[in-house]
């Protein structure tokens, strides 16, 4: 019997499993969201995704002060006085404080899955997938940190003919997506800024890798597909979105999925230990998308919009 590979992982951080999602790929799909990203985009609508680990979550207005919490907590983590409730310097984030919550005003965000466990999870929507042409799209954060994870987890989804669609934004080693790209089906691949400079400013990184690993997955995956998140006065203008549809179009591409901005995220950043600054803007709706789509039409650019 061969040994057991060290490098794989038995179990993954887990922070979310959305059922009947309708936009993470074709048909009806069980979308699981992977803790822990690379990058640090300032228009995130998971910003509790950031951490690889387990973390507490404070809902202000669920709080009814009974402080429970503050009995249970290992580490003397909880704070009595003042608008919050953690003190995050202390929390370990083994979620002792949201059991013993009767108001649902402390969360643990994030939990460990074995790949048995995972499976028999998704294996409930089996059904779904099958009549639907749909299946699991690996999200996050960054499913891609948790690589070893998948090298273990995916070929057993594979053994159940079910359809694979990954979300990434890019930052990756090479040798990583090579080990699990046969057992994807689709990647969802995001392009945020063609500028370097402007892309570290709004992520945090530069684009570098994030565009050589397109160019090498462009020559080898036919189920890559490039998706571009429009923010209003960052990505959105002429220059800029002529840059992406050349890359496209060097790379053999020629349609892109255009995501409208979305705020969400801006209202979790208060109850999660996060030093990220929101953007102040509104929502976006897909008409606001239009003169992006007419320049990506212009430079011979199929563009999906998303609602």
């Amino acid at each position: 019997m061969a040994a057991p590979n060290p490098n794989l992982a038995r179990s993954a951080i887990v922070f979310d499993i959305q059922r009947f999602s309708l936009h993470d790929g074709p048909g009806i799909r069980t979308t699981i969201f992977f803790k822990g990203c690379p990058i640090r985009c300032t228009w995130c609508q998971n910003p509790e995704s950031h951490k690889t680990r387990p973390e507490i979550a404070f809902y202000a207005e669920q709080c009814q002060e009974s402080f429970r919490c503050a009995s249970v907590c290992p580490n003397d983590a909880i704070l009595t006085t003042g608008p919050q409730r953690v003190d995050y310097s202390k929390c370990s984030g083994c979620g002792d404080c949201a059991l013993a919550c009767n108001f649902d005003a402390l969360r643990l965000i994030g939990r460990s899955w074995s790949a048995t466990a995972l499976l028999n999870e998704i294996l409930k929507d089996k059904d779904y997938f099958f009549d639907s042409g749909g299946g699991v799209t690996l999200s996050g954060g960054e499913p891609m940190l948790q690589a070893p994870f998948l090298q273990t987890f995916l070929p057993r989804v594979q053994e159940h003919d079910i359809h694979v669609t990954l979300e990434t934004c890019g930052v990756f080693k090479w040798q990583a997506i090579a080990r699990v790209l046969p057992y994807l089906d689709l990647i969802y691949y995001d392009l945020k800024h063609m500028n370097s400079a402007m892309h570290k400013k709004y992520t945090g990184v530069d684009n570098r890798l994030i565009l050589d690993n397109f160019a090498k997955l462009a020559a080898v995956f036919p189920g890559l597909q490039a998706r571009m998140p429009v923010i209003p006065g960052i990505n959105d203008d002429r220059e800029h979105v002529v840059a992406v549809a050349r890359f496209l179009k060097q790379n053999g591409h020629a349609a892109i999925h255009c995501l409208p901005y979305h705020d969400f995220g801006k209202a979790k950043l208060p109850r999660i230990d996060s030093d990220l600054q929101p953007l102040q803007l509104t929502s976006s709706h897909p008409g606001d998308l239009q003169p992006v789509q007419q320049i990506f039409k212009e430079e011979g650019i199929d563009v999906t919009i998303y609602d």
